[in-house]
């Protein structure tokens, strides 16, 4: 999982902040601030909501892809659709 923040369109709402503290905080200025860029899997749940949270859409998160194998069904070939 990747994170990204758009801090063109962020308005420090702080919603990211509340919901995952792990990962994100605010920066003086209130803007949204990334403290991992790579959480593990037990804060992806929360970073997930944080994105879908933020007013402004400026999270992005970017899942691992199925040519990383972790989104290949068990006991199926990748592209096997």
């Amino acid at each position: 999982m990747d994170i990204a923040i758009d801090h063109d369109k962020c308005i420090g709402a702080g919603q990211c902040a509340l919901i995952a503290p792990e990962v994100f905080d605010q920066r003086d200025d209130g803007m949204a601030l990334l403290l991992v860029e790579r959480p593990g899997a037990a804060q992806a749940p929360a970073v997930r909501e944080a994105a879908e949270s933020c007013p402004l859409s400026a999270i992005s998160v970017a899942e691992e892809s199925a040519a990383d194998g972790a989104n290949a069904a068990p006991g199926r070939p990748r592209g096997s659709g």
